[in-house]
């Protein structure tokens, strides 16, 4: 069988993962126009500086469900022994229109409606990789 797909931290994403690994999620804020950008990249999606600069910052990780899907089919051969699963498209309260997308771990058979808050959870895929995913909140 072959084995889930693992994140590969880099010089831009590494703090993330180091945060996540500590079940923190961190996202990357511009120095120059303080908005939060995921994933951070060349150019800032905000402000459009060509130079940014990132640094990696605490959220609640609180949102609501934009929207979501079920995976019944695997893309990658790795999450062929997990389907199906639930992924949602998450607007954190962190930031207006920042959206997040994960695995929503209460289950495929969840019943999921837009507007639905979820809060952050983290997935332990290895004793060393955690991977940020939502549960519904207010669900226990």
């Amino acid at each position: 069988m072959t084995e889930r797909p693992l994140p590969v931290p880099d010089e831009v994403s590494g703090s993330y993962w180091t945060h996540a690994n500590r079940h923190v999620l961190a996202l990357a804020r511009c120095l120059r126009c303080r908005r939060f950008a995921i994933p951070p990249g060349l150019t800032c999606p905000h402000c459009h500086t060509v130079e940014p600069a990132y640094e990696f910052e605490p959220v609640s990780g609180r949102g609501t469900v934009r929207s979501w899907t079920v995976v019944r089919r695997a893309s990658l051969l790795g999450f062929a022994g997990e389907v199906p699963y639930l992924l949602v498209d998450v607007e954190l309260a962190a930031q207006a229109e920042l959206r997040m997308i994960g695995r929503l771990l209460d289950g495929p058979d969840a019943v999921v409606r837009a507007g639905d808050p979820v809060e952050v959870a983290f997935e332990d895929v290895t004793a060393e990789v955690s991977v940020p995913a939502f549960v519904l909140a207010g669900r226990s």
